[in-house]
Parts: C-alpha cells; sequence; structure tokens
C-alpha cells in the first residue's frame, strides 16, 4: 500500500526532492520518509473481525492520513458493490481527532444507499467490497464533509469508518 501527504509543506519538498518513501512500520503503522528522514507516522484503528456483531474499534494515533485508506477486514464472499451499485451496510463512524464513535447503524438499523448518494469516500471506498465483508476506511476531509462539517462532524474531520455490507443490488 502507498500512501501520499499532501500538506502544503510536504507537497513542496516531494516535488522539489523528488524523492520520497512511504514504509510500513506494521500492519496499522505507515512512516512517511523523505532522505531517510521521518517525516510522519500515523497508526491506523484497530478492528475486530466478528461477523454479524458490531465491530470494536481501536484509536487512532498520529497525524490523520491525508489519503483514503481501505483496508478489509474481513473479505466478503459475496456479490462485488460497483460504483453504480445500491448498497445494504452496517457501519460506526468514529472521530480520528477525538476517537469517539459519531454514529452507528448498529443501534439504528442497516443503511440503504446508492453509491452516487454519499461521500466520495465511500464512492471510491466500497466499490470491489463483497457482501459479508468488512472493511475500514480512513476517510480525510476533502472526501468527506470539508470545511463545514455536518451535524456531529466537525469541519475538517477524518474520518473513521467500519463497514460491514450486507446486500448490493
Amino acid at each position: 500500500m502507498i500512501f501520499a501527504v499532501t500538506t502544503k509543506s510536504r507537497v513542496a519538498i516531494v516535488t522539489t526532492c523528488v524523492v520520497a518513501a512511504f514504509v510500513m512500520v506494521s500492519p496499522n503503522t505507515f512512516a512517511t520518509t523523505n532522505k531517510g528522514v521521518k517525516v510522519l507516522e500515523t497508526t491506523i484503528p484497530t478492528v475486530t473481525a466478528h461477523a454479524g456483531v458490531a465491530p470494536v474499534i481501536g484509536k487512532p494515533a498520529g497525524a490523520p492520513p491525508k489519503t483514503l485508506i481501505k483496508k478489509d477486514i474481513i473479505v466478503g464472499k459475496g456479490k462485488a458493490a460497483t460504483s453504480s451499485s445500491t448498497i445494504t451496510a452496517q457501519y460506526v463512524l468514529m472521530s480520528w481527532k477525538s476517537g469517539k464513535v459519531l454514529q452507528s447503524s448498529w443501534t439504528s438499523g442497516p443503511y440503504t444507499s446508492p453509491l452516487s448518494g454519499v461521500i466520495p469516500g465511500w464512492t471510491q471506498g466500497i466499490p470491489g467490497m463483497k457482501v459479508g465483508g468488512r472493511r475500514l476506511l480512513v476517510i480525510p476531509p476533502a472526501l468527506a464533509y470539508g470545511p463545514q462539517g455536518s451535524g456531529p462532524i466537525g469541519p475538517n474531520e477524518t474520518l473513521v469508518f467500519v463497514v460491514d455490507l450486507l446486500g448490493v443490488k
């Protein structure tokens, strides 16, 4: 997996030096290096892999990633979602900044929506996922609700979603 850093200062360094490496330190920790100097370390949250039960999500650590991260926790065996699919899913939404759960369909019932009607982080992060699967999505603000936020989601919030895909049409 390769992740890009896009803060203004790092973009300038990467474009002028054209030497950047992304190193997986452990299965959930990624470090960005520039000429051998560690610039940024991000630890994505751990997620339990018990199908049919609300996931337990560990608190994220470090700087939030600037690009979409998607990681399959459980690989489904059913039909795969496409960008034109309507999906039914259970999800948990956590704030990267606070580590607090902001929403959960596990308490209110499954969520159904066409992928064309959701935030870009889901539009880009769900296709390819199969029914029966559980996927972690870490979504930067630019692919979520941006500077305006929405409801319990603050401005420029990086979002952590764990999605269990129940159905695809």
